[in-house]
């Protein structure tokens, strides 16, 4: 039983947020859209959602069909994302894309000649029209069959690796050549350049439809500094890449997203560390500095314990996390757009890499959807 009032006494979320400044989000996947009760609690508290994994390259590319293509470029199955996206669009809920580009999970038959992992691999120009393509075909699919519901796209997401032996040394931006072992294919057969070049033809698309959506890069650990100097670095060289008619740099990437993953990695120790919150907001401010969205996505407050006092704390660490969202925009000043949560629900029966990515007790309300001290703290945070 929870301690708290009943979730129908509390004020939208996202209303509180939008007197920051800024878009209150949330992540569903295609089982939870099944979920009445958990739809039913993102319309009240949601402005902005997230699929989980459906409108990723590797949920959306039909390998038969792209193999049957006459023109040799990839064929997608949209049925999954468009009910999920439908869904946000007759709601009136906002979508964040995630993502057009990633390494990770990426079939490694699209890289092949004829999409036959029997053939050698695609040659970089082939690499690039395809790739072209397929972001062009996925931009315009959404904004056409739900107008102006996708209000940004990450273009590329968690290019930067993690220790030095995942990237070439003399590469200020860090792109990763290998993953857990495992070599980036896009980095491989694209180009060291794969990353800018995905963004201009995001640019492009965009451009060319007339479209309002912001275009973002999208990493995790970005408030380290090792992760967010890197970051930096890759973002200027992103709006450095191409040249407008005049011969004015164009401005490919909008903004970043800030994996909001905070705590130890599968353990409670590190978890709910305060220290953490200062080096978050100096982050934001850095990213923002050159004129940059930022975006707080995939948070999830790591917690793996559930006694009263460590459930105590994580609502606090909550409420002054919020508290720096709630006033680091100003009346001058608008640096955060979207805050979007992914760890929203306990689940103590998550196993696997869901349970050391989120914990299992990271959510703002239980497996019951009571209200924890948690949701409390944030809507007091926001409330004032």
């Amino acid at each position: 039983m929870s301690n708290y009032p009943s979730m129908d006494t509390y004020s939208p979320l996202y209303k509180l947020a939008e007197k920051h400044g800024f878009k209150m989000g949330a992540c569903f996947s295609p089982w939870q859209l099944k979920n009445e009760q958990y739809l039913s609690f993102m319309k009240q508290h949601f402005n902005s959602l997230t699929c989980t994994n459906e409108t990723k390259a590797y949920s959306l590319l039909d390998h038969a069909a792209s193999m049957a293509d006459p023109d040799g470029l990839p064929v997608m199955n949209w049925q999954l994302a468009d009910a999920m996206v439908g869904w946000c669009h007759e709601n009136g809920i906002k979508v964040r894309g995630h993502v057009l580009v990633w390494d990770a999970f990426m079939k490694e038959w699209y890289f092949h000649e004829g999409y036959d992992m029997e053939k050698p691999f695609a040659s970089r120009e082939e690499m690039q029209r395809r790739t072209r393509f397929y972001i062009d075909q996925v931009i315009r699919h959404f904004e056409d069959k739900f107008p102006g519901t996708l209000y940004c796209w990450d273009v590329v997401n968690e290019a930067v690796g993690d220790h030095a032996d995942e990237w070439d040394g003399s590469d200020a931006r860090h792109i990763r050549t290998v993953r857990g072992g495992m070599e980036n294919l896009f980095k491989t057969h694209m180009g060291n350049d794969y990353v800018e070049f995905a963004f201009l033809c995001a640019k492009d698309t965009v451009d060319a439809i007339g479209a309002d959506i912001k275009l973002i890069y999208n990493d995790y650990n970005m408030y380290y500094p090792w992760k967010r100097d890197a970051a930096i670095a890759l973002v200027d060289s992103i709006n450095h890449y191409a040249k407008d008619e005049q011969g004015a740099w164009r401005k490919l990437c909008d903004g970043v997203g800030m994996q909001g993953y905070i705590g130890g990695y599968g353990k409670q120790q590190g978890c709910m560390d305060e220290k953490d919150i200062p080096d978050i907001e100096k982050a934001i401010r850095m990213y923002a500095a050159p004129g940059l969205e930022v975006h707080v996505t995939e948070m999830a407050v790591r917690n793996y314990e559930n006694d009263p006092q460590t459930m105590e704390k994580h609502g606090d660490f909550y409420g002054k996390l919020f508290d720096m969202f709630a006033s680091i925009n100003t009346d001058t000043e608008k640096l955060l757009t979207c805050v979007a949560v992914w760890g929203v629900q306990d689940w103590p029966q998550i196993q696997g890499y869901g349970y050391r990515m989120n914990g299992p007790y990271c959510g703002l309300i239980d497996e019951h959807y009571q209200v924890k001290k948690s949701f409390d703290a944030v809507h007091r945070a926001m409330s004032k």
